[in-house]
């Protein structure tokens, strides 16, 4: 009786060399297409773990944790200086998903910075930042603004107390006039006090009191 011989079913051998190419685990310094490097593990031909990436068109330098290619975990995120040649840390904290997320510092070109939380690659949550001016506002944020419960200290040393709204004093609140020695305490909507009250406070230390005290009533 005659036997009937199959052919045995073969794998493509390009099959076996995608398995070979396949990233994982620590590697040496692995090129893009486009020039970029990066440095440190892979799981699954995706960065994965501990690694440093460099950008070829911006010269950026991210040296964290990655998890399945996006950025997540703790890591620092620096820029390069044309002017200085070096590289300047700009964000060092906590990523999610290849954006800025929980706890972070931001240090901006123009000297200023701000250390808090964020949400989403924007300042949410509390924070406080620290402006070019001298002015500091610590308190609450939204989506990049203000939004919430803050103080705002400003370089003379007045200070504002009270509710914000996009940026915006918003809400009942109390400005202190330190340099005049009075007070204001009122409701306010988009950064203008609408109603409430002023009073002195701490007159008798003021460096620039007003002529005239406010009549008690």
């Amino acid at each position: 009786m005659p036997v009937v011989k199959y052919p045995r079913a073969t794998e493509p051998l390009w099959h076996e060399w995608d398995r070979k190419a396949q990233k994982c685990g620590l590697r040496h310094t692995v090129y893009a297409v486009n020039g970029d490097q990066y440095t440190g593990e892979w799981l699954d031909n995706l960065k994965h773990g501990k690694g440093t990436q460099l950008w070829k068109c911006s010269r950026a330098i991210y040296s964290g944790d990655w998890k399945f290619g996006k950025r997540d975990g703790y890591g620092s995120y620096s820029i390069f200086d044309p002017v200085t040649r070096e590289y300047k840390k700009e964000y060092i904290g906590w990523w999610k998903n290849d954006q800025k997320c929980g706890y972070g510092t931001t240090l901006y070109p123009r000297g200023e910075r701000y250390e808090g939380e964020w949400s989403g690659g924007l300042r949410s949550g509390w924070g406080r930042m620290y402006y070019q001016d001298g002015s500091i506002y610590d308190g609450q944020w939204l989506q990049d603004q203000p939004h919430g419960q803050g103080m705002l200290r400003l370089p003379n040393d007045n200070r504002y107390e009270g509710g914000w709204r996009d940026g915006k004093k918003h809400g009942h609140g109390k400005f202190f006039y330190l340099d005049k020695g009075q007070l204001f305490e009122g409701i306010w909507a988009a950064d203008i006090p609408k109603c409430g009250i002023l009073i002195d406070f701490g007159r008798d230390k003021a460096p620039a009191p007003t002529q005239y005290p406010i009549p008690k009533v």
